[in-house]
């Protein structure tokens, strides 16, 4: 997703996981889009709230982005 006006801004991305602040009259919108499709939006009323749920959000999926690397991984031989 480009930024669609001014007040459009880009917080975090990992992989095709995005998450944007859109600034609006009532507050501001926090949006995370995965593969260009909107999964979750919500609107705060402070931009200290929303930053602090994104920081929240980002690190959930940091941590699934993990398990999905070791589950992938298999065990590891050990050396005799």
């Amino acid at each position: 997703m480009a930024a669609e006006t001014e007040g459009d801004r880009l917080l975090w991305r990992l992989d095709d996981v995005e998450c944007w602040m859109i600034a609006c009259c009532a507050g501001a919108e926090l949006r995370v889009r995965r593969g260009g499709e909107t999964v979750i939006r919500e609107l705060y009323p402070a931009k200290s709230d929303l930053y602090e749920r994104a920081n929240a959000l980002r690190e959930e999926v940091t941590a699934a982005a993990a398990d999905r690397l070791d589950s992938r991984s298999g065990p590891v031989d050990s050396p005799e």
